[in-house]
């Protein structure tokens, strides 16, 4: 019934961010309104949208203590490609991290918002296959 629509982030200069977003992320413009952009990205049907702010808004959460999560996480075949990408284009990166056999780092846009980079595991119940057959499942006992 429900599904993932568009993930809106906060930036205080659209013009730099729609750039910047074009340019590192490869996401494509759809379309402007007043104080915003929307993009679609080439391989997944969830869109972006750049919402313009007078100052930089919180785009992550506090866990515990000083520990914090970013609310989305993109997706990536070659974890290490993507962190060269970023590196080679002069964006703050956290190292690569592993834990459970996936691997995962942090990036930062020019508002300073975390996003999360991860690769896929095989064999995971996270995994996009190991999701789709619970999708399958639960659309054939629908039926």
């Amino acid at each position: 019934m429900f599904k993932v629509g568009s993930v809106f982030v906060p930036v205080t200069d659209l013009k730099k961010s729609k750039k910047w977003y074009e340019e590192l992320l490869g996401v494509k413009l759809i379309d402007e309104w007043d104080g915003g952009a929307g993009f679609y990205f080439p391989d997944s049907p969830t869109q972006l949208g750049l919402v313009q702010v007078d100052k930089p808004q919180p785009s992550e959460f506090t866990i515990k203590g000083n520990k914090k999560n970013s609310y989305y996480n993109f997706l990536v075949k070659d974890i290490d490609e993507a962190h060269s990408h970023f590196n080679r284009n002069n964006v703050k990166t956290s190292e690569i991290d592993e834990f459970g056999g996936m691997k995962f780092f942090d990036f930062f846009d020019p508002d300073g918002n975390p996003f999360s980079v991860v690769n896929e595991v095989e064999d995971s119940p996270f995994h996009r296959d190991e999701v789709k057959k619970l999708q399958e499942k639960h659309l054939s006992t629908q039926g």
